[in-house]
């Protein structure tokens, strides 16, 4: 609840700094500041859109054939 870290562990190890950049990049984009005082909704926007771009990037490797 309320304090707690995330604990989920990337299934590629070294992904995490990846992961962070790329959900600092798109809070970027959308003009949002990342943090525990903002809204569930703010920084859930981050994660939909990051959850929404890696989906776009499977389809179009699965697509042309090749292996993600």
């Amino acid at each position: 609840m309320a304090g707690e870290r995330n604990t989920n562990e990337p299934a590629l190890q070294g992904a995490g700094q990846a992961l962070d950049q790329f959900k600092y990049e798109i809070a970027n984009e959308l003009g949002v500041t990342l943090g525990g005082d903002r809204t569930s909704r703010e920084n859930g926007r981050v994660g939909g859109e990051m959850t929404k771009r890696m989906i776009q990037f499977a389809e179009q490797n699965l697509k042309s054939g090749n292996r993600i």
